[in-house]
């Protein structure tokens, strides 16, 4: 599995929206500048949550799991007899 453009570009762009352009039509009122920066705030850290869970998909840390009958033959094979 790789990594496809298709879906980078579209999670890119939601998140770039919520970070970049909701903040800009966020109505006139005393808290404005304190919601602004959460909007940024909450797309920088999903889109970068995305994107790390994306990546790690790639390359997985768990391996296929193998039935014991395999281990062995795999172990013998390899010159290190299991008992």
């Amino acid at each position: 599995m790789g990594a496809a453009a298709l879906p980078f570009i579209i999670f890119t762009v939601l998140w770039g929206g919520v970070g970049i352009v909701l903040p800009i039509i966020v109505p006139k009122n005393p808290n404005r500048g304190i919601i602004q920066v959460i909007l940024m705030l909450t797309g920088a850290c999903c889109w970068l949550f995305w994107l790390c869970c994306y990546v790690a998909q790639m390359n997985p840390l768990i391996g296929p799991r193998l039935d014991k009958h395999t281990i062995l033959v795999m172990a013998r094979a390899w010159g290190n007899p299991l008992n």
